[in-house]
C-alpha cells in the first residue's frame, strides 16, 4: 500500500498513544546515541560532515520532542496542513511526522 493511499476501513487508522510513545522513545534514544558517537568520534573525525550530521540529529530530536507533545494534545497523526489522519504506515517509519506525504511534498 502507499503512504498516500487513503486506508480502508479493514486497517487501523492510528496508532495507540501507547504505540506512538514507543516509537517516539526509540527515535530519540538512537539519535542521542549517535551523537554521544559523533561526540567521542575525535579530532580525526571529519569536521564539516560532523557538524552536518550533529546539525541533523539535533532537528529530528526537535521534531521528536514536538511529536511528544503532539501525542499529548491529542493531535499525534493528524496532518498539520491538510488535518486528515497520516496513514499508520508512514507513523511507523517515520513516527515525528507531521505530515501526510502529499503534503510533505508541497512543503519541500
Amino acid at each position: 500500500m502507499s503512504l498516500d493511499t487513503p486506508r480502508t476501513e479493514a486497517h487501523r487508522e492510528r496508532l495507540t498513544a501507547h504505540e506512538a510513545l514507543q516509537r517516539l522513545e526509540h527515535e530519540r534514544a538512537s539519535r542521542l546515541t549517535q551523537l554521544r558517537a559523533i561526540g567521542q568520534a575525535g579530532p580525526d573525525a571529519e569536521e564539516q560532515v560532523t557538524s552536518t550530521h550533529k546539525d541533523t540529529l539535533r532537528r529530528v530530536l526537535t521534531e521528536i520532542e514536538a511529536a511528544f507533545a503532539r501525542v499529548q494534545d491529542g493531535s499525534y497523526g493528524t496532518c498539520r496542513n491538510c488535518t486528515r489522519p497520516i496513514p499508520v504506515e508512514r507513523l511507523e517509519i517515520l513516527p515525528y511526522t507531521p505530515f501526510c506525504v502529499p503534503c510533505q511534498r508541497d512543503t519541500v
